[in-house]
């Protein structure tokens, strides 16, 4: 007889996943399919049994069943949705449309009805995990200010100082070298300068782009901080 093939074990830091189902056969299978597939995976026979866990742990994921005895996956949901924003994949041998439209007016993210292929499960949780993952990702700080040469310029004030002498620059010139500044040492497309895509604009960026040179480069003929890429653009060179 061949002994039971042994549950892998995931690493620390894989996702931690609540299964929360009745039935005992389902909730060991999606415990070994899931640790197969690199999650943790702790499991709950009841909407009670669930909260208990979640007071303990945190996760990463929900799968919840609709039909428990009890209290309902719709409840448990609603009450997970009062204080968090982890996602929730339903899990029901219910396929009437309203139904699915009330677990998705709860806050589900997804809605599986049984039965269900356990590789399109793994698939759809994989998505909703990785989909907050990347709305919770804050954006990269932008920065306060550029250094180029003997010049700072204050991106969240729009001044441009030469040590304590501040440089008069005009409201498109600042424009300008703001959007410059938002991408330092990046090419930046005429156009992107420009505000539109007509011709005559990007013809006026390179007036004004001359206009700055004059005002920070030693020698605006042979630019060393507000370079042109021929064909595409400009991009501002920053210590």
């Amino acid at each position: 007889m061949n002994a039971a093939r042994p549950r892998p074990i995931p690493a620390d830091d894989a996702p931690h996943v609540l299964v929360v189902d009745d039935d005992r056969r389902l909730r060991d299978l999606l415990s070994r399919f899931l640790s197969e597939h690199g999650y943790r995976v702790t499991t709950a026979r009841d909407a009670a049994d669930a909260r208990a866990q979640i007071a303990n742990f945190v996760f990463d994921g929900y799968i919840l069943d609709v039909m428990m005895p009890g209290e309902n996956g719709f409840d448990l949901a609603h009450w997970v949705r009062e204080s968090s924003n982890v996602p929730i994949l339903m899990l029901t041998a219910r396929a009437d449309a309203k139904d699915r439209v009330r677990g998705l007016e709860i806050g589900a993210d997804d809605y599986l009805p049984k039965p269900f292929e356990p590789r399109e499960l793994v698939l759809r949780l994989n998505n909703i995990i990785r989909r907050t993952a990347s709305a919770l990702t804050p954006a990269p700080a932008q920065p306060e200010f550029v250094r180029f040469g003997p010049f700072i310029y204050r991106i969240d004030k729009g001044e441009l100082r030469q040590g304590e002498e501040i440089i008069r620059i005009t409201e498109r010139e600042r424009e300008i070298l703001t959007i410059l500044a938002r991408a330092p040492g990046e090419t930046v497309p005429r156009e992107a300068l420009s505000g539109s895509g007509d011709a005559s604009n990007e013809r006026t960026v390179d007036v004004q782009i001359n206009r700055l040179r004059r005002k920070i480069e030693p020698d605006p003929a042979n630019p060393s901080f507000l370079q042109t890429v021929r064909g595409s653009g400009y991009r501002l060179v920053v210590e």
